[in-house]
């Protein structure tokens, strides 16, 4: 190419084409979202395409259910994992899961490669273009889109054109760091081992974690016969890359479970730091950041993955209304406005838990002993616990004078002729109706945009729901120019 900045030829330049850079599970889910939407998408990893089965993540919670279900994967994936209805962070701290709002009224323990199998052939068979072993160097913005600098599989520059790009690149995200947003925070705890083995003896729980003393462990299944241990001690604090053998993991398994299950034949151990970070802004411009890019936890709760997923199901939506033309570009500032402030609840939550599983001062102590006593059962707090840790407790800030459902999750409730999920799919809003109207709303020219459906109760209350599945618009007994007026300031004429 004699140095010379190569532009693929197949890539989109019209305006309409957003670019996703990461193809983990974040990006994946954004990506077939936009093209189901009709949205011209290039899906950009630096890795070679496989799915790797080193990944961390190992727990869907209830509202990331929710999320696949409208998106029709989530059956598929409950058949393949295993369902716990609780969770026990310490030595008697219960967080009870099966009197929980939801169709998912537990967690499903499943490795994070399943989930990204089949929200890969999601994206392939919604025509997501991807473009592998392609590392993003740089990018520019201007008035009508952005220009990624890339380098290609053979070495050579290059450039990649999109009315948006969206960073769904990890913790180390080029995106993030070529828009020049900072990553601010710090290590919470050093030198976690990890560990996938076999074991003589099979755990009596699905999900097996607890924090005794100096350390703590975490044994989950990957389903083909091996076991992820995780597991941390105080007086191991060694750089990550500090040689790792089988033993010192048994160990700190004995010390936080009482045995190490004979565990065996180990395919790979490593060493790692986990860090609490988010970026001050999601969006610069037309680039976006989601995922891992956009924030970090510790993994205590299993909220990282899913925290994610659902900043790609918020922001989906909201660029193929814009992108298609149906919805000003000031609707894309709601996405900070939403998702910022969860990601760092997580933050605070998964930290606060962390802490309180490396617990060694008294006062520590006492305080993890008496949470135990509040949150344990299905009492209030022990309710709001559950909430936040499984995503069904987030809410989003409604206009002053909203009705008091907007911005609130709706749970998968019936109408006449299925549910609300399955009408969800597809990416569209939904219009739930009393079943008792004197004329059904048409949707008309909408029909890609919008689903009309009914309760199936007698409920009198009239829902436009999100794609996403949180309450736009709501009232009690509109006339049909409320209606209209809601249905065309949220979907577009």
């Amino acid at each position: 190419m004699n140095g010379k900045t190569r532009t693929a030829a197949a890539t989109p330049t019209a305006p309409r084409t957003v670019i996703v850079v990461g193809s983990g599970p974040t990006g994946l889910l954004l990506a077939a979202d936009l093209a189901t939407a009709g949205v011209p998408v290039t899906l950009v990893e630096k890795r070679p395409h496989r799915i790797s089965n080193l990944s961390r993540a190992f727990v869907l919670h209830a509202r990331t259910l929710e999320q696949l279900d409208a998106r029709g994967l989530a059956d598929e994936l409950e058949a393949q994992g295993r369902s716990l209805d609780r969770i026990r962070l310490f030595d008697r701290l219960t967080v009870e899961l099966d009197t929980l709002p939801s169709r998912f009224n537990h967690l499903l323990v499943i490795p994070q490669y399943e989930v990204e199998k089949a929200l890969e052939r999601r994206a392939a068979e919604a025509g997501v273009r991807f473009v592998y072993e392609t590392e993003v160097t740089g990018l520019r913005q201007d008035a009508d889109g952005v220009t990624l600098d890339v380098r290609h599989p053979d070495g050579e520059p290059g450039e990649l054109r999109g009315a948006y790009v969206v960073g769904t690149d990890g913790m180390h995200s080029a995106v993030r760091e070529a828009v020049g947003l900072p990553f601010p925070g710090k290590s919470v705890i050093r030198s976690v081992v990890l560990a996938d083995v076999r074991l003589a003896e099979e755990p009596e729980s699905v999900l097996t974690a607890n924090a005794v003393g100096d350390a703590f462990a975490f044994i989950a299944p990957f389903g083909d016969g091996y076991y992820r241990v995780i597991g941390w001690h105080r007086g191991r604090n060694v750089p990550d890359g500090e040689p790792l053998g089988l033993d010192e993991v048994r160990e700190i398994t004995r010390l936080s479970l009482g045995r190490d299950y004979g565990m065996h034949d180990a395919r790979w151990m490593s060493r790692f730091h986990s860090d609490e970070r988010q970026a001050p802004a999601y969006r610069v411009g037309r680039v976006f950041l989601a995922g891992d890019a956009a924030h970090v936890h510790t993994p205590a709760g299993g909220q990282g993955m899913n925290t994610g997923l659902q900043d790609a199901a918020n922001l989906g939506w909201k660029l193929a209304l814009v992108v298609n033309g149906h919805a000003a570009p000031d609707l894309l500032d709601t996405y900070q406005a939403e998702r910022h402030p969860v990601g760092r609840s997580v933050l605070r939550s998964s930290g606060g838990i962390v802490r309180l599983a490396m617990a060694k001062r008294p006062w520590t102590l006492a305080l993890r002993a008496a949470l135990t006593t509040v949150l344990n059962g299905v009492g209030p707090a022990g309710r709001k616990a559950a909430g936040q840790i499984t995503g069904i407790g987030y809410a989003y800030r409604a206009p002053r004078g909203s009705h008091a459902l907007v911005g609130t999750r709706v749970p998968d409730v019936a109408l006449r002729g299925g549910r609300l999920y399955e009408a969800l799919r597809g990416g569209r809003f939904v219009l739930v109706t009393p079943g008792s109207a004197p004329r059904p709303y048409e949707a008309g020219d909408r029909k890609d945009r919008l689903v009309v459906g009914s309760w199936a109760s007698d409920r009198r209350t009239t829902l436009l729901v999100r794609p996403d599945g949180y309450v736009a618009w709501a009232a009690e007994t509109p006339d049909e120019a409320a209606v209209e007026a809601a249905v065309t300031a949220a979907v577009g004429d």
